[in-house]
């Protein structure tokens, strides 16, 4: 019977029932489904990243059991490779041992579910085959690392060059005393005084400007939704050199609207769509009643002249729109009532299938909004099972088809054909739709096809080409049998299968050409643009396919449309990756596509060669990527060239890609909120990431650069003032403040302005947007460097030996107060030094200003014995 199992508890061997819209627990091989077809859909978006639906097919042998429980009376076990990365990829047999003679079945990759996929359609039953962290989908994830800012790492190396400062100047002090007495003692009383060199109080002023900064960002309204995840790395938004974006629900929204329709004299838009609807209305009016046409013959009469073009037109423009409203892989599923396919025979009940419940089911999102235009322009697909399916005219009357063969579509092949009888005329027809590449030379001649393939590519949309050729009963029964003849034969069936098929596929009719634009995320093009002018270099790595992902370089103006696109040729051993790459080196400025197996092979062998090319393409496009290659990228990038490296996503393929670049950026998408979450910074939309970089990015960069400076020289100044306070009184181990004032001066009376640093920017929000080439200079990493650093360490001696020699030559009479005044003077120096660094005021600086001032000036008042004490000290050591 059934029991409820936690999937935690699931072993391998076990049968698991899953029920629609469920994900799935672990990998399985498929024995079961409740559908008729003995096949189901689910769908893998967390898995690789893509929207579309897959077929998956169960076993035969099972699938065929007359009942559910007789899958535990039979004796048959299933035999899988062992565990690996390749979600693509599956090789496995099953064997049944007690039919008489034994039944042997391979499986193959369209015979597995994978965990966390999702069932579509249906109740599947299973046996687990890997759980745990043998399943394919935990295979390709990676632990994530703790990320640390390039900022902080820099300031690490600052401090350590400060700590050396402090060792040597206490050694200098002790010679200069000249080693006598107890001269080790002394060397750690000049190490105490001199520690303020070492900023402490910079980690805790850099940790709160971060979070003022996350906090900045979280309140910007431009970018609403935006979500800052780490409060540790977001001054990296301002180092990026390269990003590295997904494609599908990243850059698009993976939403297939139709587009064009070219019938070679003719090219239908957007726009004129209405014109093919009216088209459809006429042709489909006159065929089943001649008497009913009349009213439609007088809006013909103007046009007398010439009856016979626009009567072609318009056939054309039905056979076009039938062939697509055909060809395709497509079932329409009604809500509330599962499998529409019940009562085919009455036609009467398929008109009670309301249109606004229909939804169509299929694998690829191009064919499904082919058939959703169809239904548009007046033909509707109202139902569809294993062997026939059903249209619906413009005028309510349903055309029945019998399906006779389905070649499906393969990445060999690209294209797929159907062979459909007519239920009313007995026509058979046999129409096929591909890409231009493998129908061009499968169609008649014709002088336009090319060309406007071309056009079409230009645009970013993608074509597909339709044809059909009418068969004879004879012609089909001789391809049949000698189809199912070579079905049957054992050794190269595949080749032989298609031979088959080939010898239709000749001279075939032209019927139209189809474009099919998916829709990008709003403001893409501009985003890109700007990021590119920015001096970032954008590499998109993408599940898809090759034709898709250059399709969509070009409609984003990833590739630039004056510039060449290099397309990797698969390679497979090292003397091809070897050619191809030097194939690549001759050509300049161009952009490179490659597939994820290339890649493999290519970095396999000559890993540094192809990083060191790739590096200098204006764009890198790789298709076909499991999410283990997404993050072998990012790490390649960091380990080769050493630059920031910034990845953007939006699905659970994404995950580990974004968590090996040092900033990752997730987008709440359809994809669900794995990526978002896993990411550093979760934002909307991905034109928001341009304001992200540009403007905070920008700042917080700028802003921790001069605070953890202006912290560094806060703590050399005072430390100068002691040092020169020792070598006027004989170099003596004395300090020059009490405990309290030095606690002071870190604190309360320097804290507020320095810390106000973070409320400064160096040019305006508008301004950084207009001028992305201002984003160049930070990835140099110019306003902290050990160039700066000088320069603020110089400034500090300079301004304490002043101030400390000032207040003992100037205020000589005055000696005893020497304490007083020189700490004036210091905290005077501080809160001018913030105020001259300052680039933009903001009123809250200021504030910060007057009230250290004001706890100053009171604190003059309090703390009388403090500033007098130096004269007692002077005395005792005199």
């Amino acid at each position: 019977g059934k029991v409820q199992v936690k999937s935690s508890d699931i072993q391998v061997g076990d049968l698991i029932i899953v029920e629609k819209n469920q994900r799935i627990p672990s990998d399985m091989v498929f024995l079961r489904t409740s559908e008729k077809t003995g096949s189901c859909f689910i769908r893998t978006d967390q898995l690789d990243g893509e929207t579309d639906w897959k077929l998956k097919v169960a076993v035969s042998c099972t699938q065929r059991l007359p009942a559910l429980g007789d899958l535990f009376s039979i004796n048959a076990y299933v035999y899988a490779q062992k565990p690996q990365l390749d979600i693509h990829s599956f090789e496995g047999t099953f064997t049944r041992e007690d039919s008489d003679p034994a039944v042997h079945e391979s499986l193959s990759i369209e015979n597995t579910l994978w965990a966390s996929t999702v069932v579509a359609s249906g109740t599947v039953i299973g046996v687990v085959i890997y759980t745990g962290k043998e399943t394919r989908s935990v295979m390709n994830t990676s632990n994530p690392k703790n990320k640390v800012g390039l900022l902080d790492l820099e300031l690490n190396q600052l401090t350590k060059a400060l700590f050396l400062a402090l060792v040597a100047l206490s050694v200098v002090m002790v010679t200069l005393q000249g080693f006598v007495g107890p001269w080790y003692r002394n060397l750690f009383r000049f190490l105490l005084l001199f520690s303020y060199i070492i900023p402490i109080s910079l980690r805790v002023n850099l940790d709160m400007g971060k979070a003022a900064y996350g906090w900045m960002i979280m309140r910007d309204e431009q970018i609403p939704g935006t979500v800052v995840r780490t409060s540790t790395i977001p001054e990296e938004l301002g180092r990026l050199v390269y990003l590295l974006t997904d494609k599908t629900g990243t850059l698009t929204q993976n939403e297939m609207i139709f587009k064009r329709l070219h019938l070679g004299t003719v090219s239908y838009g957007t726009d004129t769509m209405d014109e093919i609807q009216s088209h459809i209305i006429n042709s489909y009016s006159q065929v089943p009643a001649a008497g009913g046409s009349s009213c439609c013959t007088p809006s013909r009469r103007p046009q007398a002249a010439a009856p016979k073009v626009r009567r072609s037109v318009s056939s054309r423009v039905q056979e076009a729109v039938k062939a697509l409203a055909l060809c395709h892989n497509v079932t329409p599923v009604y809500e509330g009532r599962a499998g529409g396919a019940a009562d085919t025979e009455d036609a009467e009940v398929d008109q009670d299938f309301s249109d606004d419940s229909r939804a169509y089911q299929a694998s690829s999102p191009d064919e499904v909004a082919l058939v959703q235009w169809t239904e548009s322009v007046g033909l509707t697909l109202v139902t569809r099972d294993l062997t026939s399916m059903q249209l619906k005219t413009p005028g309510g009357h349903i055309l029945t088809y019998y399906i006779l063969q389905i070649f499906p579509f393969t990445s060999e092949s690209k294209r797929m054909g159907i062979i459909v009888r007519e239920e009313a005329s007995g026509e058979i027809t046999f129409y096929m739709k591909g890409a231009d590449v493998a129908m061009a030379t499968i169609v008649q001649y014709n002088d336009w096809l090319e060309e406007e393939c071309g056009n079409m590519a230009r645009e970013g949309l993608r074509t597909l080409v339709v044809a059909k050729k009418s068969l004879t009963e004879e012609q089909y029964q001789d391809f049949e049998s000698r189809y199912n003849q070579a079905k049957l034969s054992i050794h190269d069936r595949n080749l032989k299968v298609a031979a088959v098929v080939e010898s239709l596929e000749r001279e075939m009719e032209l019927l139209c050409l189809t474009g099919v634009e998916d829709q990008l995320q709003a403001d893409v093009r501009p985003t890109l643009e700007m990021l590119r002018n920015a001096g970032i270099k954008i590499w998109m790595l993408t599940g898809d396919k090759l034709e898709t992902a250059t399709c969509i370089a070009k409609s984003s103006h990833l590739v630039s449309r004056t510039q060449d696109i290099h397309i990797f040729r698969p390679v497979s051993t090292r003397g091809e990756a070897h050619l191809e790459l030097n194939a690549f080196r001759r050509k300049h400025d161009c952009a490179l596509v490659i597939s994820g197996d290339s890649l493999e092979v290519c970095l396999k062998y000559y890993e540094h060669e192809l990083v060191e090319l790739a590096c200098q393409c204006p764009a890198v496009v790789c298709c076909r990527c499991s999410p283990t290659q997404k993050a072998h990228i990012v790490k390649l990038l960091q380990h080769h060239t050493g630059r920031r490296t910034c990845a953007i996503g939006d699905g659970g393929n994404d995950v580990s890609m974004i968590q090996a670049a040092d900033c990752g950026i997730g987008i709440e998408g359809k994809e669900g909120k794995q990526a978002s979450l896993a990411a550093d910074f979760s934002i909307s939309q991905f034109k928001h990431i341009g304001r992200l970089l540009m403007v905070h990015g920008r700042n917080s960069y700028k802003r921790s650069a001069a605070l953890g400076q202006f912290v560094m020289h806060r703590g050399l100044i005072i430390s100068t003032m002691q040092a020169v306070f020792s070598s006027v009184f004989y170099f003596a181990s004395v300090p020059l403040y009490q405990g309290f004032l030095m606690v002071g001066y870190a604190t309360i009376y320097t804290m507020f302005p320095v810390f106000s640093l973070v409320l400064d920017q160096d040019v305006k929000p508008e301004m950084a947007l207009l001028y992305p080439e201002l984003y160049k200079d930070l990835t140099k990493g110019r306003s902290l460097s050990f160039k700066t650093f000088l320069i603020w360490v110089l400034i500090s001696i300079y301004q304490g030996g002043i101030l400390m020699y000032g207040a003992l030559l100037l205020f000589e009479s005055e000696f005893v107060h020497v304490v007083a005044i020189s700490f004036t003077a210091l905290i005077l120096t501080e809160l001018l030094m913030v105020a001259l660094t300052i680039r933009t005021w903001h009123w809250l600086m200021v504030v910060a200003e007057f009230l250290s001032l004001g706890c100053y000036v009171a604190s003059l008042a309090f703390l009388n014995e403090y500033f007098g004490i130096g004269r007692v000290s002077f005395g005792a050591f005199l």
